[in-house]
């Protein structure tokens, strides 16, 4: 008697599977939240880098976005060894942009944190900005 059921019902799954669960179809409800915007300041002075980050910060926030990725390059072409008014350490995006972004008082409430970029990002020639979500 079981044997015959159990043939019944697995005869009406083979013509029916739709109640299977499809794992790779699944999204977690943190990933439809997820948004990362990615700009690249290559060839970006340091001023208009300043304004652009303010600038993509903000309405990045306005807008939910969660992470920005941020890609400064590591200086390496910048012509600042001959800039007897430039610091070598200071004279890198890399290095700017985080300071900027900490010392602005209309900036830094929206940062949650600033770090290096993972290397398949792009490593230390970029940075990872997590920004805090709208208080409603």
């Amino acid at each position: 008697m079981k044997k015959d059921s159990d043939q019944k019902d697995w005869e009406n799954f083979l013509k029916n599977p739709s109640d299977i669960f499809d794992k790779d179809n699944q999204t977690k409800k943190s990933d439809k939240q997820f948004t990362r915007y990615k700009f690249d300041f290559h060839g970006y002075s340091i001023e208009d880098a300043n304004k652009k980050v303010e600038e993509l910060i903000s309405k990045s926030f306005e807008n939910g976005i969660s992470e920005l990725l941020i890609i400064t390059g590591k200086g390496i072409h910048s012509n600042i060894e001959d800039d007897v008014y430039t610091s070598k350490e200071h004279g890198k995006l890399q290095k700017t942009l985080p300071d900027f972004i900490k010392n602005n008082p209309e900036l830094s409430p929206k940062i949650k944190k600033i770090n290096e970029a993972p290397q398949e990002l792009g490593g230390d020639g970029a940075l990872i900005i997590k920004l805090n979500k709208i208080k409603e």
